[in-house]
């Protein structure tokens, strides 16, 4: 599967804010935000011009690098949203949040979304008892996610437990850190959301 390989403090610079892509790493003074807020490259320091094409393309964008996707994957989630009833763009946030590696990281079972597919890949993870390797996998309402006993004693988990708590677990997720679990209570919900995406601007961006 193709992935982008380079380096993620470029994403966040390029994106101007924050996209938590490290980990710990985005809470230190580490952060390439925090050590040169302004966009890589020789053009990095100069004020573009923000033309209404501009600010939608920015925002796919940003709304791709906060979950990981190519924009093969991305525009195939667009178009599953805009069949479905209701919102278009609140439809294609829910689907992005119903990934199971965005689910894993929600938990605070991976400090990354980036670690939570590796997790996943490992075959670490599993939903209703039966093992998940498909980072791209669907929750539904009901849904149990756990860390499969073998995995309890992996560094990477007990790292991301010590980190978990700088994520607040949402309130359509339910955690049970003793067990290494968690359930699906239902699908979120848009103020249930904290991604910093305009959504909108997304739908605005597909229809033209």
């Amino acid at each position: 599967m193709a992935r982008y390989t380079g380096a993620d403090c470029r994403l966040c610079r390029r994106e101007g804010i924050k996209l938590f892509l490290k980990g710990d790493r985005c809470y230190s003074d580490k952060c390439g935000v925090e050590r040169r807020p302004y966009p890589p490259g020789m053009a990095g320091k100069r004020r573009p011009r923000d033309s209404e094409y501009r600010v939608q393309l920015r925002e796919k964008q940003k709304t791709k690098r906060i979950y990981g996707l190519l924009e093969k994957q991305f525009h195939s989630y667009y178009e599953i949203a805009n069949r479905q009833s209701g919102i278009t763009g609140e439809n294609l946030l829910r689907l992005l949040e119903s990934r199971l590696d965005n689910v894993v990281y929600r938990l605070g079972f991976a400090k990354s979304r980036d670690e939570a597919r590796q997790v996943v890949r490992h075959g670490h993870i599993s939903v209703n008892g039966r093992r998940v390797d498909i980072p791209s996998y669907r929750v539904r309402p009901g849904d149990l996610v756990a860390v499969m006993p073998k995995a309890a004693d992996l560094l990477v988990i007990k790292t991301a437990l010590i980190s978990s708590e700088k994520i607040e677990v949402p309130g359509w997720l339910e955690v049970d850190i003793e067990k290494l679990s968690g359930k699906v209570l239902s699908l979120p919900e848009r103020g249930q959301i904290d991604a910093p995406v305009r959504e909108q601007l997304i739908v605005e961006l597909y229809s033209k």
